[in-house]
């Protein structure tokens, strides 16, 4: 959702050294688009990291530094590297040392929610760079990685010509997120009895165990990737290569949204509003619940109802019309 920031900054500094400092485990997103010259691995927590950001970025010299977080760690983490100048989000108590930057919008004393990928282009409006006219989110593929990609899928038994579905079953936010393992299982018979195609099921990280109880209560055919480790890099081939991508609202639904695949998002505790762009491939299927959204890890409430009450039955008729629409 910030890769039209980073669209922007480079067509309006497309001389500029620009430096993006990422998690390592997010490296893999963002190491073969343009925009960047130098990725530096962003290990903040202790000393020991914070001195070598400071030993990477001292070379490159940045002249000003952008905050996409909120947090004042962040902002704390660009001083002891030495940026002089810092631009963010005037909020929590980094607003007072800032540099400059946009005030949110608040509402009912609270900050109003609004589109990820607008907040972010705010930021660029702030200092008065010119916007791309579309925003898009946008993902990039070296020929490298497509190759090994590519070779991962034949070893699956995935050809060119084949119908593949992607299942996306886990969510590093919280089990509050995870649509039952039981559903996946149920709307892979469907998707596979009535659609003929290839199920791949994409597991990250600790997401193996979810993985295993799908494929055991399902009699689909699954090609099961928890194996393979598919790290953040490696995943963005494999979501390339679906028709259709039935995933929790996570990480991967944005690599669907940035190639261009359609995909049916399971949404349950957390608030649309915040996702609500590039939405035209997109299918969110969400239930209209009292408790929704509570923006909680796990449910509350213990019956997790705006998750369980989407039936197989919605997923697949979902289905039916985006891939028909696609077609």
């Amino acid at each position: 959702m910030a890769t039209p920031v980073f669209e922007c900054l480079r067509e309006n500094f497309p001389n500029a050294s620009i430096t993006a400092l990422v998690r390592p485990y997010a490296r893999g997103i963002l190491e073969d688009a343009p925009w960047f010259d130098h990725l530096v691995d962003c290990n903040d927590k202790n000393l020991k990291g914070l001195k070598n950001i400071r030993h990477e970025l001292a070379p490159i010299g940045p002249e000003f530094g952008l905050l996409l977080p909120n947090t004042t760690h962040s902002f704390l983490t660009f001083k002891f590297a030495g940026v002089p100048r810092i631009y963010g989000y005037r909020r929590n108590l980094h607003k007072y040392f800032l540099s400059g930057g946009p005030d949110p919008v608040m509402e009912g004393g609270v900050v109003k929610p609004s589109p990820m990928q607008d907040y972010y282009l705010e930021l660029c409006r702030y200092l008065d760079l010119e916007l791309p006219a579309h925003p898009q989110a946008r993902l990039y593929i070296s020929e490298a990685l497509s190759t090994k990609g590519a070779a991962r899928l034949k070893s699956y038994g995935i050809e060119p010509q084949d119908r593949v579905i992607g299942l996306n079953p886990g969510a590093s936010f919280g089990s509050s997120k995870c649509w039952p393992a039981e559903h996946f299982a149920r709307v892979a018979e469907l998707l596979q009895e009535k659609m003929h195609c290839k199920l791949l099921l994409l597991v990250g990280p600790g997401e193996e165990a979810i993985a295993a109880s799908i494929v055991e209560a399902s009699s689909a055919t699954i090609i099961n990737t928890a194996a393979d480790k598919i790290d953040l890099a490696e995943l963005k081939p494999l979501i390339k290569c679906c028709d259709l991508l039935v995933t929790n609202d996570t990480g991967p639904r944005h690599y669907a949204v940035a190639f261009n695949i359609p995909h049916i998002v399971l949404m349950g505790p957390t608030n649309a509003i915040y996702t609500a762009t590039n939405l035209e491939l997109s299918t969110v299927l969400q239930k209209d619940l009292p408790c929704v959204p509570c923006h909680k890890k796990t449910c509350p409430l213990g019956h997790h109802a705006c998750m369980t009450e989407i039936s197989p039955s919605m997923v697949y008729e979902a289905a039916c019309t985006a891939l028909g629409s696609a077609t």
